[in-house]
């Protein structure tokens, strides 16, 4: 992979080459090399993301914008942004790629549209990067636009990588086992160095390693001479040890490959429950392992799809439905009429009959998208699991259908008026009836007494839900995005209200159910009101609760709600103010509340983990984060000794720091509430008020505190200087410290003035630190600047009040008025600073020499790494993985810690699933030990292991958990182990990116 990364390095370092285009076959590496080049290069860039797996992912119509969500909220650091449309998803990302330098990987692009979509046609950044992985020409894609592009074809391992490649996964090291090494020549020569090929057979291999099995293994693949990497691939499925094992593979590749992860497990794993597993898991499997397994299907039988156990192709599923073919060997059957007739324009939509499917006793798969079906509808198995049936044509659910054993229903863009289920559906757990925009009511929701999921996302004309829905026990997502009606307080027939068409003369009580876990009411026209109070009375395990877009403006205070840790009221344009927010609430995002104000929290500090709050005009106050007033809208008592501001009220300064606190802001002057300080911008005026008592038209100064006049009491003093800016990168601190020891503070504000070119202006603050100073104390000011700005002359004065009665030996809660402990350094001093100026280090716009400049070298910049100091947790790097679950159907084991096998699709494996330790914490039991030698040291004693000779070294060897991952990353990265007390086995294996 070196060598490889060496010949295209240089790519990296031209300007105005953008794109670089990874082609070649299927399994050859195009993801593994693109994903080294990430990994080695994304610390230098200002924004990254690695869109995986386009191809598999990208099948149905709203696909591309899941993708689009993806990138863009990667390439703007994390902030999440709903985009409406693909069309309006490409242009907002088209003007984020003008001005960012980002990394961006787009892996498996099969069609040049998807290109288009993702990214757009206009100008990219001249030093942004983005490499594309691709199967196809890419000639005629980059001729008509403002792109320029590098090819790189992908070429096949030679026999030495080969050797490698295989060895790792079949023994675990870089060589083979003794004996061995003929039989590893043999096998890379069926692989023809194609590297998933090597993968998937070492780790079929590595199950049995003894000399008569992999001759048996070898002698099979011998056979498969017109095709031996395919052989490779069918041999690996056929070592898996369970048949079950084998349909689950086989069901996932023809039906499910981009679905969510619980959503399919669900389905296919009876035993499986996850009623609060995370969501965004989606399936993915290489495309060659897809055709592998499509393959084993087709040679079910070769001329009639009817035959076989699975019909994917919607050609095929057509003409066994029209000329009612069925057989008893078909489990799963797939039709979407609308694809159907958009790639084949001679078919005719003909009538399909029920009488189709009267054969089809094993059928427990079935999707009709858009299919109308006539007959008798208890021609359907009885087997039935999953139905997906978009745009179901009929009015209500047919009384001869049976749906028993259904686990998963998904009539979205169904013409339903009424949903009413034709018996008690024991095994139903998911209902979807998204985009219904006919379906007027919900009846016995109680004959689905274990539905987890409800999805009524869209149901415009939804007037009535069954009052009984509050006594579902295990109903853990209910989506009721858009279902404005059904909230309407001027209808009678509402959530809990009667059905019998019966005028109520009282507004009825909304009642959810005590299981939920994540509630979605955006878009509901909601508003405080006595029959919908808004106020969840009863929900101990509500984790996340969507109100966007709705009419209120107020909500009750939810400090109730013991389990909320996610809110979003993100849109609601009549929002005034938020009270007393639980302290368990980490997230908050309240894009464009345009009239909200103030956020205050129950605990009266800020300790949220995520908060949006873009485009919120009017906000001026988060407790314990900041205060940002006009200065027009103060009075003389906020301003205090700086009431003289209110002669500038008019005045225009554009404030820079924080883009979401600032974009779209007034540009008349304000003043900044924070750490108990307040500062303010202002230009350069000429004003008795604004002179200092202490000059220096460098950047720092001394002074001695002087008695203090006759019946006045020292307050605290101003801190001013004079400006001018350049760049784009303004890092600067100003630091106060006393010869007493007690003060020794260095803050950097939120946000603060930015002169116009060539201008100057004057930063004012007022630091109240009187109490702690004492006659004689020496006072040291200083503005230490980082870059951007450039310091024509600071100044201090003293304030006075007249005599007040002041406490000794305060706290710095009571000296400036807040609690400023968690900002408080391990040196003693306080470190003011609510912005992260790590990302600029991660590009190297910002060196770490950045904080010995500020602190010295007492403490690492680490410390303060990020927002840690203010609530917010360490930022890790982690790209858009962190939203995939990636399947590898036939390796032998996860991958990583968040990649599952299929063959542990159960609730006890993804329990036990993978806990990840660094190096660093291994190596304080081996701690002579290289990376290299640990790894075999760990292979050494797992195989004693296996043969009932190692036990009392594997249980000293990983004491500390049950469960531990070493990653080495020599030539291949991300190559890892996993052990497990539990299941004794050594996992070895590539990460899924290593290879396509």
């Amino acid at each position: 992979m070196t060598t490889r990364y060496e010949e295209i390095k240089s790519w990296l370092d031209q300007y105005n080459l953008e794109f670089l285009a990874i082609y070649g076959m299927g399994g050859s590496g195009k993801t593994t090399l693109a994903k080294y080049i990430y990994d080695s290069n994304q610390n230098t860039f200002e924004y990254v993301s690695f869109v995986e797996d386009i191809g598999s992912r990208c099948k149905g119509p709203h696909d591309l914008l899941k993708l689009q969500e993806q990138l863009l909220k990667d390439i703007l650091g994390g902030k999440k942004r709903k985009i409406p449309s693909v069309s309006r998803g490409t242009c907002m990302i088209e003007e984020v790629l003008q001005t960012k330098r980002t990394l961006i990987v787009l892996d498996d692009i099969v069609d040049h549209k998807q290109l288009v979509a993702l990214l757009g046609t206009g100008k990219i950044n001249a030093q942004s990067k983005i490499i594309i992985t691709t199967r196809e020409n890419t000639d005629t894609w980059f001729d008509h636009s403002y792109w320029r592009c590098q090819k790189y074809e992908m070429r096949l391992l030679n026999d030495d990588e080969s050797q490698e490649l295989l060895s790792r996964h079949a023994f675990g090291s870089k060589i083979p086992m003794a004996g061995f090494k003929e039989l590893v020549l043999q096998a890379v020569q069926y692989c023809e160095g194609n590297p998933l090929a090597l993968e998937v057979l070492g780790s079929s291999l590595f199950k049995n390693n003894t000399i008569s099995h992999w001759k048996s293994q070898l002698n099979l693949l011998e056979k498969d001479i017109d095709s031996r990497l395919h052989g490779v691939l069918v041999r690996s499925y056929m070592s898996l040890p369970y048949n079950s094992e084998k349909e689950l593979f086989l069901h996932i590749a023809c039906f499910f490959i981009g679905k969510d992860m619980d959503y399919v497990v669900k389905i296919l794993e009876p035993d499986y429950s996850a009623t609060s597993g995370e969501m965004g898991k989606w399936l993915i499997m290489h495309r060659l392992l897809q055709e592998m397994g499509k393959n084993i299907v087709r040679h079910e039988s070769i001329k009639s799809p009817a035959k076989r156990s699975r019909v994917w192709l919607n050609i095929d599923t057509y003409k066994i439905l029209s000329k009612g073919k069925g057989s008893k060997t078909v489990e799963g059957l797939a039709l979407d009429m609308e694809v159907l007739l958009e790639e084949n324009f001679a078919i005719k939509a003909s009538e399909l009959k029920t009488d189709s499917l009267r054969n089809m006793d094993r059928l427990k798969l079935l999707q009709l998208n858009f299919v109308e079906l006539h007959g008798s509808y208890e021609n359907i198995s009885e087997d039935l699991r999953w139905l997906c049936w978009l745009g179901f044509h009929l009015r209500t659910i047919p009384s001869d259908l049976y749906m028993g054993n259904m686990v998963a229903i998904d009539m979205s863009y169904s013409n339903l008026e009424v949903f009413e289920p034709p018996m008690v559906l024991q095994s139903l757990q998911i209902l979807n009836l998204k985009d219904s925009h006919n379906l007027f009511e919900i009846r016995n929701i109680f004959k689905m007494p274990h539905l987890e999921t409800l999805i009524l996302w869209n149901c415009y004309e939804l007037h009535n839900v069954c009052e009984t829905i509050g006594g579902l026990k295990s109903l853990a997502t209910l989506n009721m995005i858009g279902c404005k009606n059904l909230f309407n307080r001027e209808q009678n027939n509402l959530l809990g209200a009667s059905t019998s068409g019966e005028v109520l003369t009282k507004q009825p009580t909304f009642y959810f159910p005590l299981s939920l876990h994540r509630l979605f009411l955006k878009d509901c026209n909601l508003e405080y009101t006595d029959s919908f109070s808004l106020g969840f009375k009863i929900q101990p395990y509500l984790q996340y609760l969507n109100l966007g877009n709705n009419l209120f403006e107020f909500i009750p205070c939810y400090n109730h709600l013991k389990s909320l840790r996610v809110l979003d009221l993100s849109f609601c344009s009549r929002l005034k103010c938020l009270l007393c927010l639980p302290r368990t609430l980490a997230e908050l995002y309240i894009y464009y509340c345009v009239l909200l104000e103030r956020i205050t929290f129950e605990s009266h500090r800020f300790t949220l983990h995520e908060f949006g709050y873009e485009g919120c005009n009017s906000l001026y106050e988060i407790e314990g984060f900041i205060k940002l007033v006009l200065i027009a809208n103060l009075t003389e008592n906020d301003l205090g000794h700086l009431k003289w501001l209110q002669e500038y009220k008019n005045h225009q300064m554009c404030l820079v720091g924080d883009d979401e606190l600032t974009l779209g802001r007034s540009s008349q002057i304000q003043m900044l509430f924070e750490f108990g300080m307040m500062s303010t911008s202002l230009p350069d005026i000429k004003d008795p008020n604004i002179t200092p008592t202490y000059i220096s038209e460098s950047t720092s100064l001394s002074f001695e505190v002087p008695s203090c006049p006759i019946n006045k009491t020292l307050k605290g003093i101003n801190v001013t200087f004079k400006y001018a800016v350049s760049g784009d990168d303004w890092v600067w601190f100003c630091k106060v410290s006393t010869s007493n020891g007690v003060v020794d503070m260095m803050y950097n504000p939120k946000v603060f003035g930015k002169p116009e070119s060539g201008k100057v202006c004057i930063w004012l603050s007022y630091w109240p630190i009187g109490k702690v100073l004492d006659m004689g104390d020496t006072v040291s000011v200083s503005i230490v600047v980082i870059s951007g700005l450039e310091v024509h002359e600071c100044g201090v004065s003293l304030v006075y009040c007249d005599h007040e009665t002041l406490e000794n030996n305060m706290g710095w809660a009571e000296i400036v008025g807040v609690d400023l402990t968690d900002f408080k350094l391990s040196t003693g001093a306080y470190y003011l600073c609510r912005r992260d100026f790590f990302s600029l280090m991660e590009v190297g716009r910002l060196t770490p020499d950045w904080f010995r400049i500020l602190v010295g070298d007492a403490i690492d910049y680490t410390e303060v790494r990020g927002w840690r100091k203010t609530g917010r947790p360490k930022q890790v790097n982690d790209s858009s993985f962190t939203e995939l679950k990636t399947i590898r159907c036939i390796i032998d084991g996860p991958e990583l810690e968040h990649v599952y096998k299929i063959a542990e699709m159960s609730k006890s494996s993804i329990d036990d699933k993978t806990v990840a330790f660094t190096s660093s914490l291994l190596e304080r039991g081996v701690q002579s030990s290289t990376r290299s030698d640990l790894i075999d040291k760990a292979i050494e004693e797992i195989y004693d292991e296996r043969y009932g000779s190692g036990d009392e070294k594997f249980g000293n060897f990983i004491s500390t958990a049950d469960e531990i991952t070493i990653e080495e990353s020599d030539l291949y990265p991300h190559v890892s182990m996993s052990f497990s007390k539990k299941k004794v086995l050594v996992h070895i294996s590539v990460c899924p990116s290593l290879f396509e």
